[in-house]
């Protein structure tokens, strides 16, 4: 069964503030002020980039008093590169079929 890369999700992973924040949430849960400290990024423009990640599904919301904590959705990035390792491995298949002209 040939299953689809979910092209929606490269694209939003595809920024590089994007990845930068999905890479320090893989180490740990942040918090908004972490994460300004971290990347550099002005607190509007991450939290920009903070509400793609989570409207993709990728990241999720943790309140913690007067600060919102964000966590990384694991089981999106394992799907993801599940799907990205199909597509490998239907690319060693088919290597050597050439389809003739």
């Amino acid at each position: 069964m040939m299953m689809s890369v979910d092209t929606d999700l490269i694209r939003v992973l595809a920024d590089p503030l994007r990845l930068k924040i999905v890479n320090l949430l893989a180490r740990e849960t942040l918090c908004t002020t972490h994460l300004v400290e971290e990347t550099g990024a002005k607190q509007t423009n991450l939290s920009n980039h903070l509400r793609v990640l989570r409207e993709a599904g990728v990241v999720e919301t943790e309140p913690c008093g007067r600060f919102t904590y964000y966590k990384l959705r694991p089981d999106v990035i394992a799907v993801l590169a599940g799907q990205l390792a199909e597509l490998a491995e239907q690319a060693r298949t088919a290597a050597d079929r050439k389809r003739p002209c």
